[in-house]
């Protein structure tokens, strides 16, 4: 998640994503709204003695509306800040923190797969919540009888951080019971399948949220249990493909050099998009002796107009940036990067810059549903040379 940074606590990045300039005044205007009922409800339930008509008065309301809201999102900080140094503690790296429409976001290089590291990263956060509200109610007692605002602020804070404690502790994975849940889970099972069956919880908690949300006008939990459901099924995922391609490596996928359709970059648009037709493709891999120097597709043909196809060559047209994966590279690896970049295929290029292959989109997910039916890459590697003598497209 993007946002601008804003500062560093720890070494981590702390960023603030434009969904939180919205929502942070947005939270002001709604307690501030309401400042005089949240005061009654403070005195009934912790006996606050807090003057409902003088915080309601003038533009007082306005401004613990706004004291109120920053405090809140103080605390959420501090919150994935608990996450973030017990993750460190174990060795994992933080990216950022990120405070956004929801609260806040703790970006990981990488989850922890040991189910004691997750647990008491996951747990850390709500007891730093919780701890946070105790503070907050200890500013009370000792303010006791002093000044409205200090109560009405302090109190406000130390009720919230409660329940927001809490309310991350709910079973809806990824939030931080659901992560707890996928912790105790994994102490007897393979961490894929906790995954699996703690995303099917998340994803029952998601609805029943959005239910409520629609019923009681609830728009922020709407978005939070939509939120909740795609990020479910996206670590489930993640996960499952992490588990399938532990120790299959790009080798092991590839569709090998000798497989591919390749042309040369002296050869000409109008060859070129002749060989298009006859051959059923629409790319190519261009190469100088066995060096990859450039990628040309349909598109790039069609930029140039008919009558001068003659007169260039795919040298004039081919794109040059390429974004290319080693064959030693991890498959789950080459999969991240199509996705990071956008692409269907990646050439694989060896040290000495020779092509050596290519990986596809297709060729991961045949590769992904056989290992899932108790297939070894060898089986992959077989079942390719026995189809093998029809060359492969781009």
């Amino acid at each position: 998640m993007r946002g601008i940074k804003v500062g560093t606590a720890f070494g981590i990045p702390i960023r603030l994503n434009w969904t939180f300039l919205i929502v942070l005044p947005l939270f002001a205007y709604l307690i501030g709204s309401q400042v005089g009922m949240i005061a009654e409800v403070m005195n009934e339930v912790a006996g606050l003695g807090i003057d409902a008509g003088a915080v309601a008065a003038g533009n007082t309301p306005w401004l613990l509306g706004l004291s109120a809201a920053v405090g809140l999102f103080v605390g959420v900080l501090l919150h994935e800040f608990g996450h973030s140094l017990v993750a460190m503690r174990y060795g994992y790296e933080i990216e950022s923190i990120t405070l956004w429409l929801l609260g806040g976001l703790a970006n990981f290089a990488e989850f922890p797969e040991n189910w004691r590291h997750e647990f008491w990263i996951a747990i850390a956060g709500p007891l730093v919540s919780v701890a946070v509200g105790v503070a907050c109610y200890g500013v009370v007692l000792v303010a006791a009888g002093g000044s409205n605002a200090v109560l009405f602020v302090f109190g406000y804070l130390a009720l919230l951080n409660v329940v927001l404690a809490v309310f991350n502790m709910l079973p809806a994975f990824p939030m931080d019971g659901g992560r707890v849940l996928r912790a105790l889970l994994a102490r007897n099972q393979p961490h894929a399948q906790a995954t699996q069956r703690a995303a099917s919880v998340g994803k029952v908690f998601a609805f029943l949220m959005g239910v409520v949300g629609l019923f009681s006008f609830q728009l922020l939990l709407i978005v939070l249990a939509f939120f909740v459901y795609i990020a479910a099924s996206g670590e489930a995922q993640q996960t499952t493909l992490k588990a399938t391609f532990e120790g299959v490596t790009v080798t092991d996928v590839m569709t090998p050099r000798e497989q591919l359709h390749t042309v040369t970059e002296d050869t000409s648009v109008t060859d070129l998009m002749s060989r298009m037709f006859e051959e059923r493709h629409t790319g190519y891999p261009v190469l100088d002796g066995d060096e990859l120097v450039g990628m040309v597709t349909l598109e790039d043909a069609r930029s140039v107009r008919e009558v001068e196809r003659d007169a260039y060559r795919v040298d004039d047209v081919m794109a040059t940036d390429l974004v290319a994966v080693d064959p030693t590279a991890d498959a789950l690896t080459a999969l991240q990067t199509m996705q990071e970049h956008g692409v269907g295929r990646l050439p694989v290029v060896g040290g000495d810059g020779e092509l050596v292959g290519l990986i596809s989109r297709s060729d991961l997910m045949t590769a992904f549903n056989i290992i899932q039916t108790g297939g070894t890459p060898g089986v992959i590697s077989g079942r390719r040379q026995q189809a093998g003598d029809e060359p492969r497209i781009l």
